[in-house]
């Protein structure tokens, strides 16, 4: 192996290591963060998903100059393959992440203020704060879980079958490369 190709070798399995780590943990993270309604988060997610499959595009181009034009072998093509058919689904991820975040933004818009709670009681006895928790209803401090429910059905679902693929990606590069 020439000093050329070994370049191109580490910087495909750099590129692989350093991209799909955090892209698979900010697509199999996001669900969670949309169930708690943390739009702040969400955006990050997104961010960072958007960001990290278009860096993964490094493993794909050196991998196709590692290849080194012998395409006809069919473990090099089904992982070239399914690179892409998880790339299609990462921006499909993207896709729902951003279709949540709005969602996630106009449900906030639309809640209800929550009513101020006085710190003190007027006899100044400090108990207030317990009696006004005491008085809201308990449907208006938990936030409820269906905003945005079908993306994060989807997210989950993808980021699950991306995940896979990875991993067959990586047993078809380590048995036969």
């Amino acid at each position: 192996m020439s000093t050329s190709d070994r370049l191109l070798l580490v910087l495909h399995v750099g590129f692989a290591i350093f991209t799909l780590g955090p892209l698979t943990a900010a697509t199999m993270s996001t669900p969670r963060y949309i169930r708690k309604r943390d739009v702040t988060v969400v955006r990050y997610l997104t961010r960072t998903t958007r960001i990290y499959a278009l860096g993964s595009l490094g493993i794909f181009l050196f991998g196709m100059f590692l290849a080194k034009g012998q395409f006809a072998k069919v473990w090099l093509s089904a992982s070239m393959t399914l690179f892409l058919v998880a790339l299609v689904l990462l921006f499909l991820v993207e896709r729902d992440q951003r279709k949540a975040v709005h969602l996630l933004e106009v449900a906030a818009a639309e809640a209800p203020p929550r009513p101020a709670a006085a710190t003190e009681s007027p006899a100044g006895d400090g108990k207030g704060e317990e009696a006004a928790k005491a008085d809201a209803p308990e449907e208006r401090s938990a936030p409820r879980a269906d905003v945005a429910q079908v993306q994060r059905g989807r997210i989950a679902a993808m980021s699950g079958v991306v995940a896979l693929i990875w991993l067959v990606i990586l047993f078809l590069m380590v048995w036969y490369g």
